[in-house]
């Protein structure tokens, strides 16, 4: 079953994208998205035991941290502006490498919070050992940026438990 639902997930994506509905573009697409979802069926949809309420929950939070998260991300680039183009700007620049716990149980959820933290301008994260993040920050107010609200949004979309046990 889900093996099947990631093709489909696949395959729309694909005629979303290519935009061309031949028979040699939907064939190639059914090609493509066959042979992706044979290799990475188990990377998208780690843990099965979710319920399909659970995973429109999921997909219902989604677009408010997206909306948030590239919220933050023109932040960055603004401060980033910032320091490249203002006198003391680069007086600003202090690199440093921070290191921090994170309460996100699943794989996938610290999974989206590494990609959210290096999406973000001034921020990269570095390496995740267990559930310690290591992340290179440009400067002390972009280390300060890593308070733990971006871990939260994730948690209200991926880990709606561990939010109620937070509470």
């Amino acid at each position: 079953m889900y093996r099947l639902l990631i093709f489909i997930l696949i395959l729309t994506n694909w005629l979303i994208f290519s935009g061309i509905f031949d028979v040699f573009h939907i064939g190639l697409g059914v090609l493509c998205a066959g042979i992706v979802t044979w290799i990475s069926s188990d990377l998208l949809f780690e843990n099965r035991s979710k319920s399909i309420r659970g995973r429109l929950r999921e997909m219902s939070r989604l677009p408010s941290y997206l909306v948030w998260l590239l919220w933050q991300i023109v932040l960055a680039n603004v401060y980033m502006l910032k320091l490249a183009l203002s006198p003391g700007g680069l007086e600003e620049v202090s690199p440093r490498v921070v290191r921090f716990k994170t309460k996100l149980e699943s794989d996938f959820a610290r999974f989206v919070l590494a990609q959210s933290i290096t999406l973000t301008p001034g921020t990269v994260t570095v390496k995740i050992v267990g559930d310690e993040f290591y992340v290179h920050a440009i400067s002390k107010a972009a280390a300060d940026g890593l308070d733990g609200t971006m871990e939260g949004w994730i948690a209200h979309v991926y880990e709606p438990e561990l939010e109620e046990k937070q509470a």
